[in-house]
């Protein structure tokens, strides 16, 4: 049985404050361009790069982006520590969502009126890493456990669809998600 993590570690056009300073919304093709031209993706345990969990050019992470979001699916090495430190938080749910590390290449900046603060669109980016996080700064990112089993017939793919889309929903309503 492999272990995998999914979820969502960029959700687009979702605002979230930074800092108390600004807004902020990651436009849909923002990661096009660089998932395209610089393919390297790592997925990371809480932003460390010594804590590497995967990463595209290894075939051990996939990011697809898709009408909500980043999506992402993370085969994680259960033979290392951080491999079941990651699965372990992530099983308990004790880490349930994501982030990333990005270099904005094209933003719009909006001012807000008195009562609210200036928006940030980020509309073209260059996606260093994703990673499992405690406290993300777009909350509703998420991040769940799926366990598979190595059938791929016909009937378990289809079983492990459903099942994924479950898991999927389940974790959005813990998170207050409407679905």
């Amino acid at each position: 049985m492999s272990k995998i993590i999914t979820g969502y570690a960029v959700r687009f056009n979702e605002e979230t404050v930074i800092s108390g300073l600004w807004r902020e919304k990651v436009a849909p093709s923002a990661f096009e361009k660089s998932l395209r031209d610089y393919p390297d993706v790592l997925a990371l345990y809480g932003h460390d790069y010594n804590r590497v969990l995967g990463r595209t050019a290894a075939g051990t992470l996939e990011l697809r982006p898709d009408r909500i979001g980043l999506d992402f699916t993370l085969y994680v090495d259960e033979s290392t520590p951080d491999g079941l430190t990651a699965l372990g938080n992530v099983r308990r749910q004790d880490i349930s969502g994501c982030s990333f590390s990005f270099a904005p290449t094209r933003e719009t900046w909006l001012e807000g009126d008195d009562y609210e603060l200036p928006l940030r669109i980020i509309e073209e980016a260059m996606l260093f890493e994703i990673s499992i996080v405690s406290l993300p700064a777009y909350p509703t990112t998420s991040a769940t456990l799926l366990e598979r089993s190595a059938d791929t017939t016909p009937m378990a793919n289809a079983s492990n669809a459903r099942r994924r889309v479950a898991e999927r929903e389940a974790a959005m309503r813990r998170r207050g998600i409407a679905i």
